[in-house]
């Protein structure tokens, strides 16, 4: 750990924003920034993957480190500030770890095979009921920041994976590769050493997104049944 000393920070700014001022004041002082990740700086990207006094994304709920606010802390406050915990994303240098390990999943099954020869059917021409659109929806909102995984006790992946399972497991687009979708994601997700999940519920809680605990009981369904088949 190395200790910083950071002075009239606005409690307007944001966690990052705090940061982009540290390093400002180290670049002045000829000293080596603080390598953080960062993009969008909106909620979306799923970038700003940061672990804050002991918390993902730091002390609120259902926001994305960006979205943290310095009045969030006493003034004179000591942050501790740690890449996510995790053995399946290894740390590349100070604060930005290797989340690449969430694409090969991604890879492995994470979409839907369309024909494009020309004959494409429109999308709004096959019938989805509105509750199951709803739930893909809510699936298919998770950002892919990996605060499930630096949460969970075992650095279980089962969260991000039900979600993306879900999201095309409730629509008819999806049931097409539904069994070989599930089989590669779950054993890639394996592959990569993330740990399995013990109902803990800590993913749920720290979930910027909320995606539900429903999702890894989906993904244990439709594992199950291509188990059978």
């Amino acid at each position: 750990m190395e200790s910083y000393k950071l002075d009239n920070v606005s409690t307007a700014s944001s966690f990052l924003e705090m940061l982009d001022q540290l390093n400002e004041q180290l670049i002045n002082e000829r000293k080596e920034p603080v390598a953080f990740d960062h993009d969008c700086r909106e909620g979306i990207c799923g970038m700003c993957s940061l672990y804050i006094n002991g918390r993902a994304h730091g002390p609120d709920t259902g926001i994305t480190t960006c979205q943290l606010h310095m009045r969030m802390f006493n003034d004179g406050d000591t942050i501790y500030i740690e890449p996510w915990r995790s053995k399946a994303f290894p740390v590349i240098k100070d604060l930005v770890v290797d989340r690449t390990a969430f694409d090969r999943i991604q890879q492995a099954g994470g979409f839907v095979s369309v024909n494009t020869s020309g004959n494409t059917i429109d999308a709004n021409a096959i019938p989805v009921p509105k509750h199951d659109a709803d739930r893909s929806f809510e699936a298919a909102a998770c950002i892919g920041c990996g605060a499930c995984v630096a949460t969970c006790k075992n650095g279980s992946a089962m969260l991000f994976v039900g979600a993306k399972v879900s999201q095309y497991a409730l629509l008819p687009q999806g049931k097409v590769e539904a069994t070989q979708r599930v089989m590669n994601m779950v054993r890639q997700m394996d592959e990569e050493g993330f740990g399995n999940c013990t109902n803990t519920g800590a993913c749920e809680i720290e979930c910027p997104k909320g995606i539900s605990l429903e999702n890894i009981a989906r993904m244990n369904r439709e594992y199950l049944k291509a188990s059978l088949k």
